[in-house]
């Protein structure tokens, strides 16, 4: 009996996806819920297992593929006995004739790499053609560039049309093997697309300031340790800011507003978007009601989200639904920057790294702990007194946490 293996339901407005890698081949035993393949989707990564124990019989879908939802991606013949039939092809090519038919690497041209297959194809280059140094011949991008390499070389045929397409490459033919064109992935297709759409479309204007840190890296200190034995996660910065921006979002409701047409969405909620940098490119994960959560459900929210970005399990539901975001790049060493906005929210908060500076206060310069802060806003929609009262209440709060607890 055979099962067919489709692309699950992607999610909220996600149609389609790439075909990024298959953990499994064709004649492969697979277990029940054992991966099967891994999707990637404009948002997320999506993990495809297997709805049966079997044997993946025939892969419909080959890597780099774009397959939409419900589309057919393999085939999975059910139970124990499945693994007889999959091995059932391999005599076709034991007949000496059939080898002499048929060269031997032709089989795995179909497992060639994704970026080998793409620049074979942009350069007219013939699969039999190249010599594949990969696992049972499978042709690797860097074989397919040492063949245009060779086709531009003096001891090429000067009238062989073949190196014709790679013309406009010759200039730097000896710079090819140290080059490498991957095709960007739907992650970070889009997140190219909504960075310009918000640069096009928003009024964006960005506001700047200063905290001083002592009030809450002192408060940390004091009661991390209590705090950790408690609630069993650590005590962190994000928490404090995502607590104080809650605060400023309900006294400058605009900030936490939305453009839809020609009207203005208020939201009376605060679904706080944590920008967090993963190796596919930069994902917003939601922590939903931010605003009537405690630290410590903050902090595990957050926790559970770096966890998952890391894993790369982070689901589509996971980032959506924001209304405002805070971006930590001190974490990477930035002392100052412009965020951009991530569409359709109206305002983004830049945090930045710790730096111990001279400052003044009541007449004495002291050495502090001093942050700069980063408000990018819609200008559409929010006045540059809203952004600079936004700001200073988020200063407000950091330097003096009480305010915090006394919804000051």
């Amino acid at each position: 009996m055979s099962t067919e293996v489709r692309v699950p339901t992607l999610g909220e407005s996600v149609t389609e996806a790439t075909v990024a890698t298959w953990f499994k081949k064709p004649g492969d035993a697979v277990a029940v819920d054992e991966m099967l393949c891994e999707l990637e989707t404009d948002k997320v990564t999506v993990e495809v297992p297997s709805p049966v124990a079997g044997t993946l019989s025939e892969v419909i879908a080959a890597e780099g593929e774009t397959v939409g939802v419900g589309a057919l991606l393999a085939h999975i013949a059910e139970g124990a006995a499945a693994a007889k039939p999959a091995a059932a092809p391999a005599p076709e090519k034991a007949p000496e004739e059939a080898k002499e038919a048929e060269p031997a690497p032709s089989a795995p041209k179909g497992d060639d790499a994704p970026s080998a297959r793409k620049l074979m194809a942009e350069n007219n280059i013939a699969p039999d053609s190249v010599t594949g140094t990969g696992r049972d011949g499978r042709v690797m991008k860097g074989d397919v560039l040492a063949a245009l390499v060779a086709q531009t070389s003096p001891s090429a045929p000067a009238a062989a049309p073949a190196p014709k397409p790679a013309a406009p490459r010759q200039a730097s033919a000896e710079d090819a093997p140290r080059e490498e064109r991957v095709k960007m992935s739907r992650l970070r297709q889009t997140i190219a697309r909504r960075l310009k759409e918000a640069q096009n479309t928003a009024a964006m204007l960005t506001t700047y300031n200063e905290v001083d840190m002592t009030a809450v890296m002192d408060l940390r200190n004091q009661y991390k340790d209590l705090f950790e034995k408690k609630h069993g996660v650590k005590l962190g910065f994000m928490s404090f800011f995502t607590k104080a921006c809650a605060h400023a979002l309900a006294e400058v409701p605009e900030v936490n507003a939305e453009i839809d047409g020609d009207s203005v969405i208020y939201k009376r909620y605060v679904h706080m978007g944590v920008a967090v940098g993963t190796p596919n490119g930069l994902v917003v994960p939601v922590v939903r009601d931010a605003d009537s959560k405690s630290f410590a459900q903050i902090e595990k929210d957050i926790a559970g989200y770096g966890r998952k970005a890391r894993e790369g399990k982070l689901s589509i539901d996971d980032m959506q639904g924001g209304t405002f975001t805070i971006s930590n790049g001190g974490v990477y060493g930035s002392l100052m920057s412009s965020p951009i906005l991530n569409p359709p929210q109206s305002g983004i908060l830049g945090m930045h790294k710790i730096q111990d500076r001279p400052v003044a206060i009541n007449g004495q310069v002291v050495i502090r702990p001093m942050m700069y802060l980063a408000l990018s806003y819609d200008h559409r929609i929010v006045d540059g007194q809203g952004a600079v009262i936004f700001l200073v209440r988020v200063k407000e709060a950091l330097e003096d946490p009480r305010r915090l607890l006394m919804d000051l």
